[in-house]
């Protein structure tokens, strides 16, 4: 089931951004770090009624971020579609004891749907250049690569921008 996420689900969520964190590491993906994500985000999220949670026999099992807000950073892109009635997919994230067995399939088509259903024009959202699973994943999904923007706190390395037209 997915719903949206309350405060009392923010210490879930972050006990599976962490353990997401630790297993990027494990396989030299260094996405994700202290600074992000963080509480301040979620919390920012839930007040929005932009945060999402997957449950699965009432356990938090994943999460992602709808939201229609254009972070600064994605200003330089030369998006698919005008910068007017988009969604924003941040943060999504499945715990790795769940991964591999379709919940950020569903968590996707989830906000794929919320979009469609809500006129908007495109999904958009970045993901880490050295996270070659993750871009696998939204190429097969439809999404269109279209260029690079930066997170120094997180690393060096650029985060690929990706939209689909819906």
């Amino acid at each position: 089931m997915i719903r949206k996420a309350t405060q009392k689900d923010i210490d879930s969520i972050i006990e599976i951004t962490k353990a997401c964190a630790a297993y990027m590491v494990s396989k030299d993906i260094y996405q994700w770090n202290e600074y992000y994500p963080n509480k301040a985000a979620f919390i920012r999220d839930v007040k929005r009624h932009e945060l999402y949670v997957m449950e699965i026999k009432n356990i938090i099992v994943g999460c992602i971020t709808i939201s229609d807000f254009m972070d600064k950073e994605y200003e330089p892109i030369f998006w698919l579609t005008p910068n007017e009635k988009n969604i924003y997919i941040h943060r999504l994230a499945v715990h790795p004891e769940y991964q591999g067995q379709g919940y950020a399939q569903q968590l996707m088509t989830f906000s794929e749907n919320f979009s469609r259903e809500n006129n908007f024009n495109s999904v958009r959202l970045d993901t880490f250049s050295q996270n070659h699973r993750n871009q696998k994943f939204y190429e097969l999904r439809g999404y269109k690569k279209l260029g690079n923007i930066y997170f120094p706190k997180q690393s060096e390395h650029p985060f690929h921008c990706y939209e689909l037209v819906l």
